[in-house]
Order: C-alpha cells, then structure tokens, then sequence
C-alpha cells in the first residue's frame, strides 16, 4: 500500500472545527497531526471589563457545555476575592453541574458517538421481535416492545426509501468494522431518538435554577436563585411577586423529576447500550490508547471548592498507567500547568519556545499557515489555532476516562465495585480502560456515579429548605470598593470532556488578564517544542486503517474524546466595530 496522508476535515460530529492528518504506511497509522482550524479570542474580549460580568462572555466559548465555562469563570472570582458563597449555592451548583455532565455523556454517545458503532441502515433489516428480546434481556425499560420496534423500524424505512437520510447521510455504512447484528442495530437506533426526548426533559433542571438553557445565569458570590417557601400572589389572575420569580415547591418538584428521570435512562439504557455494544467490540479495548497520563481537577464539594478532602471527584495525576500512585497537582504553581505555542498559531514575547503559566499567559494571534485552501498543514511548524498544555512538562489527558481512573486510584468504593463489574461482564482486565473503548465506557460509568449522586444533594436543599435555610447568595464582597487594589484567581470545574480551569488577574476592580485553558486544548493541543504529541495525536499511532476512503477507526478514537473545539469569535469593540477577522478556510 506504501505511504499517504489521510485528511479528515472537518471531523464531523464533534462541536466547533477540527482537521486530522494522519500519516499511513501499509494501512497503519504512524503519525498525525490535530488541527484546530479556527480561533477563539475571548480571552481578549474579556480584557477591562468588570470581573463579575466575565462568566455571561466565559460561556459564549461553547454551545453544548453550555454552564461550565459560567462555572469556572465565578469560581475565578470567588477565588481572587476570597469570596464564600452559602451552601444552598453550593448544592445548587452542584445539581447543575451533574445534570450538564450526565446530558452531555447521554448526548455524546447517541448523537455523537454511537454511528461509529452503529450502521443504520443494517437496522432495516432487523426483526423487531427479536430486538424486543435483546433489549428485555437488557433491562426492564418499558418501552422494548416488538410493536416499538416495528414503528420505528418503520419510520426509518420511508425515512431511508426517500432518498434523503438527513442526519444519517454521509456515513460508512456497511463497512465491515461494523460488528453489530441487525437488531442490536435497531435498539440502539430506537434509543437515539428516545434520547433526543429524554434530552429536553433534562434541561428543565438548568431553567429552574439558571432561568434558562442554553446559558443558564450565574452570579459571584452564589446561585442567582432565590427559594420561596411562600405561594404566588395574584395580580389579576398572574402570578406576581416573590413566588413568581423564585424557586417554589413546583420547580423543586421538576428538578425531583428531571433527577428521576437521569438514573431512569442511565440505568435502564444507556448503562445496558453501552455493555451491550462493548461486548461486541471488544478489540476497541487495546487500541487508541494514547498518552497513558491522565489530570483530573475534581468537582462536586461538600463544603467550599477549596476544600479538596470534600470533592466528590478527587483532583489528581496518574502518569505512565500505575493506579498505584495519585500524585497531587497545584494549580497555581507557575512551574506545574503551562501553555506552549511551538506549533500553535501564536506568539509569546518570550518566544515560542517557552510554555507560560496562564496567570502570565498571552493571545496573540500570529498565522503563519498556509493559504486556504491547502492540500496539507506542515507540521514542522505551526499548524493549529490550539496552545499545548503540559503539566510539568508532560503530555495528559482529561475527561471521563482520567477521573474514573483518579477515582479508581484513589479508593473510591462505588467507582470499584461499578467498573469491576462491568470489566467482568466483559471479561477484561482494568488495563483496558486505557484505550478508544475505555474512554466510552468510562463515560458512561462516571453517568451514573454522578447522576446518583443527585439524589443527595436534592435531598441536603430541601432539608435546608424545610429548616429555614434559605440564603442562596452572599452579597459581602459584592462591591468593588471592597475589593484589594490587586487580586488573581484561579477557578476550576470539571466539565463533560474533562479538567477546565480559568485564570483571572485583576487589577483596580477590572480584568487585567484573563486564560480559560479548556478540556480539547489539553488533549487536541498539537506537538510541543520537545516534540511530544498531544493526547490525540499520540492515540491515533498504531491504528489500522484498512480503508483510508472511509477513515472510520480514526473518527471512532478521536469521537472517543468527545471533541469540543473552542468556537471562533470575531473582536469587536464597544461600539461594534470589528477589529479583527481571521478566516481559516
């Protein structure tokens, strides 16, 4: 077969623009190269504006995490202030939070990821008899019925005999790495579009407590959230006053629901879909390994966010595979988290060369790519709109998989008990988790870790609720005259596709400077100046590539990450004006 490149772009199915070159010699993959082909430059935007108005531009950077950046931006300030926020706030976050990971996971791997695993087409010829069987034997999920099956077998069918597959066009389908029979085919393509359902009800938790999703609202110093324990006044028949612009017992009631129906659908779907498919691609268990080193940040406190003991997840770092070890990690050490630019299309002042820790991090853009449209990136020099995170200098990977990992590592009893169990069901050891499979797996098992965990938190509000507690927010440092002259702060989440943290210096009550280094710069980052890969270039060596026209093991490894590439911005001034466009074709 001899040697070629294999471009993928963009990698479709992921949110924002990636480009994948891969280097293919006798149908193996010895090289790659990931390229983020658009700029994102809040970073400048936010430059001079006033910190507590950072987390309403902070979560503009996505679409589809759509409060994590809100997260991490006033956990910054709240960082740099020294500012407590009440517990009510806290739970309420923490809710939050959960319900973004788990709607992100279940939206990921049916909408994003499952096509990879799945050809729908082979579902037409599925019998919906023995589908209803397969999914019975899965789990007791009511709606497995053969006439289930037989009407969405049949909506598919003229959907396909149309001509026009919509979401469905463009795919491999009937490549033989598909392994699935025809009727496991069929379910998980029913649950795709149950999914889609299950999905609206779940954004109901960000509207109750953030007023609206996308973007729910937040506030420094607590949960924008004001509880009623009082009924809604009528104005000429309307609902007015206190009840009807805070949280009362009948939005309490939907968030009770919204927590129902996650462990519902985690437990009897996506849990079972997940072992089901695993089962029948069981080599994807030794492929797409990657970096083997693995950062977590930890999320869900107790107390404060400070308070590392009470994280849910714990923060830490596991290098070169060995669960024996968690080793710490500080996230304001100037020599533990830095940005490289060697092959980014940036620059620093202090060259290109040089990583810089985000308190001192700079944006300047600086293309020196080819002009679009090009053939081929020289991935000698500069070739993404992407910095290289390193932790003292070495390559990690974030998400699921490294925080089951930490988990895992650290002790953590429920973490055991879930992954040994599902490894047995599967017959393998712990050390397939490292690999393109184990990072589905991981991000399932972590679902429902997590959306368990809701049950308690609802639990500790409401009793705060019943016992008069009702302090969502804490107005003390709210003013800028109580502010120091100087103040710098680092707020940190774990979003769905892994460890997010912002940077905030301020200075005389405005941002000075201000970094958000995201979950896809650590592991799409392209080489850095000592030559290392990034997590998804590294992960990509080895694989086989039987079919470099249809490239689905690459999309399979690189979905496994769940790609969110930071959306490209135009810079505008106040007056609208804008200043600067950089157009990546």
């Amino acid at each position: 077969m001899g040697k070629q490149t294999v471009v993928v772009d963009p990698v479709t199915r992921i949110e924002g623009h990636l480009r994948i070159e891969a280097e293919v010699k006798d149908g193996v993959i010895t090289g790659a190269s990931s390229s983020g082909t658009m700029v994102r430059g809040l970073e400048i935007i936010l430059q001079g504006r006033d910190p507590r108005d950072a987390w309403a531009f902070a979560q503009r950077i996505c679409g589809v995490c759509t409060l994590v950046h809100g997260i991490a931006s006033v956990r910054a300030v709240e960082d740099a202030l020294h500012y407590p926020i009440p517990q009510n706030a806290q739970l309420i976050r923490n809710l939050m939070i959960a319900a973004q990971f788990v709607h992100d996971h279940v939206m990921h791997f049916y909408q994003l990821h499952a096509l990879d695993w799945v050809d729908v087409l082979s579902a037409l010829q599925a019998d919906p008899v023995k589908t209803a069987a397969l999914a019975q034997s899965l789990s007791d999920y009511p709606r497995s019925s053969p006439g289930y099956f037989a009407e969405v077998k049949d909506k598919f069918a003229r959907f396909a005999a149309s001509g026009q597959l919509g979401i469905f066009a463009n795919g491999y389908w009937g490549n033989p790495a598909y392994k699935l029979p025809p009727e496991a085919n069929l379910m998980a393509l029913a649950h795709y579009l149950d999914a889609l359902a299950w999905q609206r009800e779940v954004a109901k938790l960000h509207a109750v407590f953030g007023g609206k999703n996308p973007h729910p609202n937040f506030v420094v110093g607590g949960a924008p959230t004001a509880i009623s324990v009082s009924p809604a006044a009528l104005h000429n028949g309307v609902a007015a006053g206190v009840g009807a612009t805070a949280v009362n017992m009948t939005g309490l009631e939907i968030v009770q629901h919204v927590i129902r129906e996650i462990r519902r659908f985690v437990d009897q779907v996506y849990l079972p879909d997940t072992l089901a498919i695993a089962g029948f691609y069981k080599d994807w268990f030794r492929k797409g390994e990657g970096v083997g080193n693995f950062l977590a940040y930890g999320e869900f406190p107790s107390r404060g966010i400070n308070d590392l003991d009470s994280l849910m997840i714990p923060r830490g770092i596991i290098l070169n595979r060995d669960l024996s070890t968690v080793h710490p990690l500080e996230l304001r050490a100037p020599d533990q988290i830095q940005e490289f630019v060697a092959h980014s299309w940036y620059s620093y002042t202090v060259g290109k060369d040089q990583g810089l820790h985000p308190f001192a991090g700079q944006t300047h853009l600086d293309y020196t790519g080819p002009k679009p449209p090009y053939a081929h990136l020289d991935s000698e020099a500069s070739y993404s709109w992407i910095k290289s995170p390193r932790w003292k200098g070495k390559v990690m990977e974030v998400g699921p998989l490294a925080r089951v990992l930490v988990l895992y590592a650290s002790g953590n009893q429920e973490t055991r008990t879930l992954v040994d169990a599902s490894l047995r069901k599967l017959d393998l050891p712990v050390q397939a988790l490292f690999s393109t499979m184990g990072r589905t797996a991981a991000r399932t098992l972590e679902s429902k870790i997590i959306g368990d965990a809701m049950q308690g938190w609802y639990d500790q509000l409401m009793a705060n609720i019943r016992a008069g507690e009702l302090e969502t927010f804490n107005p003390a440092l709210w003013e800028p005259s109580t502010w120091p002259a100087e103040a710098r702060g680092v707020g940190f989440t774990e979003a769905p596709r892994g460890a997010l943290a912002h940077w905030v210096v301020i200075k005389d009550g405005l941002i000075d400077n201000y970094q958000a280094v995201v979950p896809s710069t650590w592991n799409a980052g392209p080489r850095d100046a000592a030559g290392q890969d990034g997590p998804y270039e590294a992960a990509l060596k080895g694989t086989e590539l039987p079919d470099p026209a249809q490239p689905l093991e690459i999309l399979r490894t690189i979905h496994s990450f769940d790609p969110c590439i930071a959306c490209a911005v135009h810079l505008v001034d106040p007056a609208g004006e804008e200043l600067l466009q950089v157009k990546v074709c």
